[in-house]
């Protein structure tokens, strides 16, 4: 199939019209890579101020490697994805001890890298060294998919793409093409409503054409996320409480929380509580009251939390690793999920009182 559209126009455009983004004040192929890492399934206003402060704090790749994980996740928390961030760190060590902190340049060693996919690879390698690279991200697919008149992003339809966008960069600029077709589609080729008018390849558009631009491509009817209801504990001992941080290999791994878990199919809340507390930190607990519930959604499901006030019994809970007994203002030295945060606007709000 062959579908022929104006590059030139599509850069001019990108150049008249592109945002005045803070990673694109600088080719550095280290603050690229962690603006491209933020962006992922994050939205650009949420990203910006999270970047900031990062290259603010860590203006090196060198720096990066030479923190610790607990500070990085710290300066993250709130962004969501943390998987992102400890791959980010686990490669940052890497170009570091084997390219002596000159993140590489070309596609296999960077692909290579712990986080790096074909897109991320494609965005970075074009934007700070103008290697001829697609960058093809949801935005992309998008564009592509109308100017060629593609109903389905079927893997077939995803190489002709791939093809099309590889041809066109031998012939122009790498980092403005790519930046180019982004931009397009998140400023006027948008999913719902498209501008078509203020397109510069409208005129080689297939979807346009059809006079139902919206039509391409056929969106993927979202199913219902599955939802949990999930049992936590405010354990005081004197004026300290009790946390633990999550395994490195779960979900939200690295962060802080209280102790808990799942609750299981027909169990009661206060069972549960006590179930997962003896399983946790081997101890049984007294519960006291229920302090709230919340409501939270992650990417891939919902949860209630039901959230209790509990004291130890006679037998006190024996310190494990990564875990902690920490005081009300010692908080915000440490990481944790949002729905922990929110467990702590209520706490605040009722000044921490049963």
């Amino acid at each position: 199939m062959q579908t022929k559209f104006d590059s030139s126009a599509l850069i001019y455009w990108y150049n008249k019209n592109r945002r005045a983004l803070p990673f694109r004040l600088t080719n550095d192929p280290y603050k690229i890579w962690i603006s491209e890492i933020m962006l992922q399934q994050t939205q650009m206003k949420t990203v910006i101020p999270f970047y900031e402060r990062w290259v603010n704090r860590l203006p090196t790749i060198e720096t990066v490697a030479k923190t610790n994980i607990d500070f990085l996740l710290k300066l993250w928390e709130g962004l969501g994805y943390y998987r992102r961030c400890q791959n980010f760190y686990q490669a940052s060590k890497i170009v570091v001890n084997d390219y002596k902190g000159v993140v590489p340049s070309d596609y296999d060693s960077f692909i290579g890298l712990p986080g790096v996919g074909d897109y991320t690879a494609g965005a970075v390698l074009s934007i700070s060294f103008g290697i001829p690279i697609p960058a093809i991200d949801g935005n992309v697919k998008r564009v592509m998919a109308r100017l060629y008149g593609f109903k389905h992003l079927t893997r077939h339809n995803g190489t002709i793409i791939y093809k099309a966008i590889s041809s066109t960069l031998r012939n122009v600029n790498p980092s403005e093409f790519n930046q180019g077709l982004m931009e397009l589609g998140a400023l006027v080729c948008t999913s719902e409503s498209p501008k078509c008018f203020k397109c510069p390849v409208s005129k080689d558009c297939k979807a346009y054409q059809s006079g139902n631009p919206t039509n391409y491509p056929k969106k993927k009817v979202k199913r219902a996320l599955p939802h949990f209801n999930v049992v936590t504990a405010i354990i005081w001992r004197g004026d300290t409480f009790y946390i633990q941080k999550r395994s490195e290999e779960k979900m939200l791994g690295g962060l802080w929380e209280f102790p808990g878990g799942k609750v299981e199919n027909g169990e009661k809340l206060e069972l549960a509580l006590l179930r997962e507390l003896k399983e946790e930190c081997n101890f049984n607990a007294r519960i006291l009251k229920k302090a709230t519930s919340i409501k939270h959604r992650y990417s891939h499901y919902s949860i209630t939390m039901h959230c209790y006030y509990c004291e130890e019994k006679n037998d006190k809970i024996v310190s494990i690793t990564n875990s902690k007994w920490i005081k009300k203002n010692q908080i915000s030295q440490y990481s944790f999920p949002k729905a922990n945060h929110k467990i702590f606007n209520f706490l605040n709000k009722h000044d921490w009182n049963l």
